[in-house]
């Protein structure tokens, strides 16, 4: 199959699954929609032991042997590669002027910080931002859906899982000519410095009495708080109380 109709059957898919999600009501993280948890579940598990096997053990090796200036700098880069995905659904959610001061920090990282090595941007006063196609579908007024539990991604829901596909088609990135080994490569390396990046909350969920009760509140409850910027309806994030 070429690279066109691969394409085309993806855009297709991806219509397919945002047409499907339209008109399904947000659900509190308090009354989360899981209908899927008997298989979620199960996913969570053989994530957990993946982490705990390989991606963990193989993390700890990094932050512990690789100086720190350099892992930042891993990190500014990964940022500043995927970054035009920021750009593009500041606009889709009709935040212009961020939209055009992102595109600022993109272009200031990408130059006078090396192709995004160093970050600048942010020492003249531009702030980094996190908007995805995900955020931008609950902008739009489309529900999340079911929570899903993804093997490697992790936690989900329906409308997260249609904006990935969005957002893949929105960075330039993804559309450079790896070899596949230079691309295991760079997702091998995003993975490790993603969970580096993790490894403080690590003890919080070791205490957790249903560490995937606790991750699903967690997950739902920051998806809402980036959807509405920080300040989320209440119907959408207090419980209703029985009536007398």
């Amino acid at each position: 199959m070429d690279k066109g109709t691969t394409g085309t059957a993806a855009a297709l898919a991806w219509g397919l699954a945002t047409a499907l999600l339209v008109g399904c009501a947000h659900n509190s993280p308090y009354e989360p929609a899981d209908p899927l948890e008997r298989i979620n579940r199960p996913i969570y598990a053989f994530n957990t032991t993946a982490d705990k096997y390989v991606l963990r053990p193989v993390t700890k090796t990094y932050v512990d042997y690789v100086p720190a200036p350099v892992r930042s700098s891993v990190s500014n880069f990964f940022d500043n590669l995927f970054y035009p995905t920021v750009v593009v659904n500041d606009a889709l959610q009709a935040k212009f002027k961020q939209s055009g001061l992102d595109l600022t920090r993109f272009l200031m990282n990408t130059t006078f910080g090396v192709v995004g090595l160093f970050d600048p941007a942010t020492m003249v006063g531009l702030d980094k931002h996190d908007e995805d196609f995900g955020q931008t579908l609950g902008r739009w007024g489309v529900g999340e859906g079911w929570y899903i539990m993804l093997p490697f991604f992790g936690p989900s829901t329906n409308r997260d899982a249609v904006g990935r596909v969005g957002d893949y088609f929105m960075a330039p990135a993804n559309y450079v000519d790896y070899t596949w080994p230079e691309r295991i490569a760079l997702n091998g390396v995003l993975a490790v410095d993603t969970r580096a990046q993790l490894l403080d909350l690590d003890s919080v969920l070791d205490q957790q009495l249903d560490p995937y009760v606790f991750l699903r509140t967690a997950y739902l409850q920051r998806r809402l708080n980036q959807v509405y910027d920080g300040n989320p309806p209440a119907k959408y994030t207090e419980p209703e109380l029985p009536e007398d």
